[in-house]
């Protein structure tokens, strides 16, 4: 019953929870909410106005979803999060994953504690242009489970959008949880009077995660959200052949370490071969993978980001693929999804950086 919807168990003729005969009128005689209708305030949710009023300071709010866990969103999220602030932008991270908040790990903040003003909770910052916001730094033990239900989860988002001081913000990533569950419909019902300029869907190649995505695009579609576009993330384990490990199989499913050996023999024979990046599927992508998918759906498509091992340490280690030449597979591609971002939907912020 939340801003005013009708429950679905409700009377043929309900007047509306916010209706002024809401509990009192003859069509909600016998109704199992006429009690709750007749007693709950009317009127405007005031939490909204608080909420518009901090997000008057934000110019693009960006949601990254995902269908499935375990694709990678926080992983883009972050990243995204660290490219947009390399380009002098200020950024604000906010993770609205509840259940499992990885953001604080993935930019090197665990440990960190929120701090209150008289303005509001402080974001905790990974550069002076860079904050973030996270139930991760609430928890007394990072191994605790949060067991919430869905409207404690919404408190919690609602006291994120309307407590939090930003500041000026060029652009809020909003991480959410995978699916299409509590935590998304209240972001969206929540910024409903400042817009949300868009989402962002992470994905992997196989039919399995994309069949979830398709759910996420039709979740966007009827909650008028716009779709910037689908990444399509470990689209293929790639890396330099030379950081590969070569291995010799026994019958009894034990395995002889020869990579010594075949690195010296290439160093020797094939020196160039060293220089090489070797690439495998992991995921079946026979079905056209996200890019096909995109263009059944009518979304933009933004392109594929490779399964990198290094990348996967830099999430790890909470840090930036952009920071080293490191990740050469990997930082190349999200270098051209966040350009094609600015190119098409975000000119005016690539004007002021110019």
């Amino acid at each position: 019953m939340e801003n005013g919807e009708i429950p679905e168990n409700a009377n043929e003729h309900c007047p509306g929870p916010q209706s002024e005969s809401a509990g009192k009128s003859d069509a909600c005689q016998g109704c199992p909410n006429q009690e709750v209708c007749a007693t709950a305030p009317k009127g405007p949710d005031p939490d909204l106005v608080a909420i518009a009023e901090r997000m008057a300071t934000v110019k693009r709010k960006i949601l990254v979803l995902s269908g499935k866990g375990g694709v990678g969103k926080s992983t883009f999220s972050a990243q995204l999060s660290f490219a947009l602030a390399a380009k002098d932008f200020q950024v604000g991270l906010l993770d609205i994953d509840i259940c499992g908040p990885s953001i604080p790990k993935m930019l090197g903040l665990e440990g960190q504690d929120i701090h209150q003003s008289n303005l509001g909770w402080s974001p905790v910052y990974v550069e002076s242009n860079l904050g973030v916001m996270s139930i991760g730094f609430m928890l007394p033990n990072p191994d605790e489970a949060v067991i919430w239900r869905g409207p404690r989860k919404n408190g919690l988002i609602k006291q994120f959008l309307k407590d939090v001081y930003w500041g000026e913000l060029d652009f809020l990533v909003v991480d959410a949880p995978p699916g299409t569950s509590d935590e998304h419909i209240s972001i969206v019902q929540f910024l409903q009077a400042t817009g949300i300029d868009g989402a962002i869907i992470v994905t992997t190649p196989q039919q399995v995660s994309l069949i979830d995505v398709r759910k996420e695009v039709s979740f966007c579609k009827k909650v008028g959200v716009p779709v910037l576009g689908v990444v399509e993330n470990m689209s293929g384990l790639c890396q330099p052949l030379k950081d590969f490990k070569f291995l010799k199989m026994m019958e009894n499913g034990e395995h002889t370490d020869l990579t010594e050996k075949v690195i010296e023999y290439m160093r020797e024979k094939a020196p160039e071969m060293l220089d090489l990046i070797a690439a495998s599927e992991v995921f079946d992508s026979s079905g056209g993978g996200a890019a096909k998918m995109c263009t059944e759906m009518g979304v933009p498509f933004l392109g594929k980001v490779p399964l990198d091992p290094q990348l996967c340490k830099a999430a790890e280690e909470g840090k930036s693929c952009f920071a080293e030449q490191k990740c050469l597979t990997s930082a190349p591609a999200l270098k051209n999804i966040v350009e094609k971002l600015m190119t098409n939907y975000w000119r005016e912020e690539m004007s002021v950086e110019q």
